[in-house]
């Protein structure tokens, strides 16, 4: 039985690093959107809703495991030289797990830069066009208010 819950543990953890390897690439995606000259704000969203989905199957497979883990605990706590080697193997996923975890949270920080960039550059882009256009309606108000008088002094006669 244990034998059984062990093995679910690791298959767990293969599905979860799966998962993982998934959310880099969405991540990889997102940065590439954020370096290229024309940024699709579309193709973006929807790497977002993407990446959210896997999120909640990260989530739940978290879920699932610990659950598995508290069955397992207390039925290791006896017969750890009995089963070294699966508790090596999932040491050894957990690592990968961890290491793969600390990459997507740096992935997630590099990106998150990428935005604030784009969306900095966007918004400075916006207040120069206010204020050209704040100029524009400015110098036009200007000249139709004023009212300029045609020369007196121009002889008429030719």
């Amino acid at each position: 039985m244990t034998e059984n819950y062990l093995a679910l543990l690791e298959e767990s953890l293969k599905r979860k690093l799966q998962v993982m390897a998934e959310i880099r690439r969405y991540n990889q995606r997102q940065q590439e959107i954020f370096q290229s000259d024309s940024v699709d704000m579309d193709k973006f969203d929807d790497y977002v809703e993407e990446k959210g989905i896997l999120i909640d199957k990260l989530n739940s497979l978290d879920s699932g495991f610990e659950k598995l883990y508290a069955k397992v605990a207390e039925q290791l706590q006896g017969n750890r030289q009995q089963y070294a080697a699966q508790i090596k193997t999932l040491q050894a996923l957990v690592t990968e797990v961890t290491d793969t975890s600390v990459e997507i949270q740096a992935q997630e920080a590099r990106n998150k830069k990428l935005i604030e960039d784009y969306f900095r550059k966007e918004k400075e882009g916006i207040r120069i066009g206010r204020k050209s256009s704040k100029a524009a309606i400015g110098y036009y108000k200007t000249m139709n208010k004023s009212n300029i008088v045609p020369p007196h002094f121009m002889d008429s006669k030719k």
